[in-house]
């Protein structure tokens, strides 16, 4: 059959009917919808919704062109093409746009800087990026918990306790006592060295950076990094956010497992 320019089902003819019968077969009535909204006429291509809707297959000796066409249109009628959305990521959306989310930002920014091995941005990049706008406040919250942990982590350190710091190197830890060593502004060397925040927080503890000094600069190192991984989170969420509503468990498995790959050649270079 055809559509007419108003949108309704235009008639059937009869050749679908009678070529079912000549090949001793059942009719099927079909109804695709959304492509109007796909490709739009003179328009260009678009994300939106489409769907395939299948009926019932009908004998061709008991049906005709216009039982087939009303067929069509009770399809139609159901109702407009359903957008598939990813349950995984309605339940993020969930959590990051309350104050659980900010606690969660805030506790993944502390156990960074105190032990946990994913760093902090990731929190932007696996949660965050379910709803673009809640970008700054969760950013926020991560630096918060951050400078928090570095100065917790140095007076520990300080006091004789040493936390663990999965997944690092000696090299690293004699890299970052190097770059403190001249003042609490070393700390800015972490931004672009790969070398986890735990371990520039354990050797200002060491050597007895001016925990003032090291808030100063820790709260600028890390507000200038999760600046930087929030604006790039923000863009690529808003671009692929009709995707990221029906695929969010397919986006999570993916970007696991490229930060996987490259923790592990950070590892491997610092070795």
């Amino acid at each position: 059959g055809t559509r007419s320019t108003d949108g309704e089902v235009g008639e059937f003819h009869s050749g679908a009917v009678r070529l079912a019968a000549d090949c001793g077969v059942a009719v099927v009535p079909v109804a695709v919808l959304g492509t109007r909204e796909v490709l739009p006429k003179h328009g260009r291509v678009r994300s939106a919704p489409m769907e395939v809707r299948i009926g019932a297959p009908r004998a061709p000796d008991a049906t005709d062109a216009g039982q087939l066409r009303a067929d069509v249109r009770d399809l139609l009628d159901r109702g407009p093409a359903r957008r598939r959305t990813s349950v995984v990521g309605v339940r993020v959306a969930r959590l990051v746009s309350g104050r659980r989310g900010l606690l969660v930002a805030f506790l993944w920014g502390l156990g960074e800087a105190l032990s946990w091995p994913v760093m902090a941005e990731m929190t932007l990049v696996f949660l965050a990026a379910a709803v673009p706008s809640r970008v700054p406040a969760l950013a926020s919250s991560i630096v918060a918990g951050s400078v928090v942990g570095v100065l917790l982590n140095a007076r520990l350190t300080a006091a004789g306790w040493w936390l663990p710091a999965p997944l690092t190197t000696d090299r690293m830890q004699a890299a970052a006592r190097a770059d403190l060593a001249d003042g609490a502004s070393g700390v800015l060397h972490q931004a672009l060295s790969g070398i986890p925040v735990k371990l520039y927080a354990r050797a200002a503890g060491e050597l007895g950076t001016d925990p003032w000094s090291l808030v100063v600069w820790a709260g600028l190192e890390r507000g200038l990094r999760m600046a930087a991984a929030g604006l790039l989170v923000w863009l690529v969420a808003r671009r692929l956010q009709p995707w990221l509503r029906r695929c969010y468990g397919a986006y999570l498995g993916l970007t696991a497992a490229c930060f996987a790959g490259v923790l592990g050649l950070i590892i491997a270079a610092w070795a």
